[in-house]
């Protein structure tokens, strides 16, 4: 019992700490909610509410919405959270592409764009890019940097997320070690996060379409393969930050399959895009590339379709011991090759369902994207949103609005 309202309080109340940061996290949902309210749900007084709810309209992360319906006198003001009082820049970095894209805090896409560029042509010239698109995607949003809460940027390859430093990437000559935390903070002076990016492209898949799903994995099909693992409602980097890299999986019927990281019988070396392109060339076919595999099965190529259709079989195989280990309620298949329809997909479920155990099948859903090619910038924003929305972060902001006022 609250001894100061005398109200029975809730479990989620008594976990809930009276800070303005703290109560901020209830609106985030979007409902908009009376002092009252809000009071009723944290136990705490009024007007140590009425209080936070003030600091949190000075910030601008909160605003007025609308009044709520009178039992009697004047109605009762509402408010709810703001997601256009700050923006984000969100970062994909692909083998051969950049796109980015300027989101508000509840992750709309205001402005973007995608660029062509080789990763391989090392970090300057790649981040140097990212910074001039930058302030074009800011000025066509009507922002400037001085709205800009934090930049979440996905690297296509291992990153040790504390550091934001990749970490050996084999696609990425010139990156080892790289300090992108710091180059980008040269011009842009906020928060930076930089991940894997197949990890971003898991964030974004899952909480545009997937948030009640609290076991769930991404799964990239593309240049490389590699899957995003969020457990428990928590995504899942490892030690190193190398959990999910599924690609470097030995694949029993790849024994005499080289694969570019020096053993044999990788997955990736198999049912990657430059593999099955490479399979298809050594059958006559024009196929230098993974975009070029998604071509000849979309104009119905029979050889291409046996090809993508084992290449999940392959996936399957990896996949079905994941299934047993990690016990997901819901795998995504994504990626240049993932996203190529559903050959790869049926590959994939062909296996799982007959290899997994069937507790671990019995609601178990395998799918293609919704998100597609959007999931990597959802998952950059929400990278950054988790971050500088989070309780302790908020509470710091207006600690030190305070005292700059």
């Amino acid at each position: 019992m609250n001894k100061t309202t005398g109200r029975q309080v809730s479990a989620e109340a008594q976990a809930l700490p009276g800070r303005a940061g703290d109560i901020f996290q209830l609106l985030r949902d979007g409902r908009a909610r009376t002092r009252a309210e809000l009071a009723g749900t944290t136990g705490l007084a009024r007007s140590t509410v009425a209080a936070r709810i003030d600091a949190l309209i000075s910030s601008g992360l909160v605003g007025p919405a609308g009044e709520a319906t009178s039992s009697g006198g004047r109605p009762p003001s509402r408010f709810a959270f703001n997601p256009a009082a700050r923006v984000v820049l969100a970062v994909d970095v692909g083998a051969t592409h950049v796109a980015l894209a300027v989101t508000d805090l509840g992750g709309s896409v205001l402005a973007e764009r995608r660029v062509d560029q080789q990763v391989a042509d090392g970090p300057e010239k790649v981040l140097g890019l990212v910074v001039r698109e930058a302030a074009k995607l800011l000025a066509s949003a009507s922002r400037g940097v001085a709205d800009l809460a934090g930049v979440g940027i996905g690297l296509p390859g291992p990153v040790e997320h504390d550091t934001g430093r990749p970490v050996k990437p084999p696609i990425m000559p010139g990156w080892d070690g790289f300090d992108v935390v710091r180059f980008v903070q040269r011009s842009l002076p906020v928060p930076v996060l930089v991940d894997n990016d197949v990890n971003i492209m898991a964030l974004g898949e899952r909480t545009a379409h997937w948030p009640d799903q609290d076991n769930f994995i991404f799964v990239k099909v593309a240049t490389g393969i590699g899957a995003g693992i969020i457990s428990s409602g928590q995504l899942q980097r490892g030690a190193n930050g190398t959990a999910g890299d599924l690609g470097h999986v030995r694949v029993p019927r790849g024994d005499h399959v080289l694969c570019r990281c020096g053993n044999h019988g990788c997955l990736e070396a198999l049912a990657s895009g430059p593999a099955i392109a490479a399979g298809l060339r050594s059958e006559g076919l024009e196929a230098a590339t993974g975009a070029d595999v998604v071509s000849l099965v979309a104009h119905g190529n029979q050889q291409a379709v046996q090809a993508l259709r084992q290449a999940g079989r392959d996936v399957g195989d990896v996949l079905a011991t994941v299934v047993n280990l990690l016990n997901p309620s819901v795998i995504v298949i994504g990626g240049s090759i993932g996203e190529s329809g559903e050959h790869l997909v049926a590959g994939v479920r062909e296996v799982v369902y007959r290899r997994s155990l069937p507790l671990a099948t019995s609601q178990l859903r395998i799918g293609l994207s919704h998100a597609g090619d959007k999931a990597a910038i959802l998952g950059a924003s929400q990278l950054v949103t988790q971050h500088v929305l989070s309780p302790a972060v908020i509470e710091a902001t207006l600690a030190g609005n305070a005292m700059a006022g």
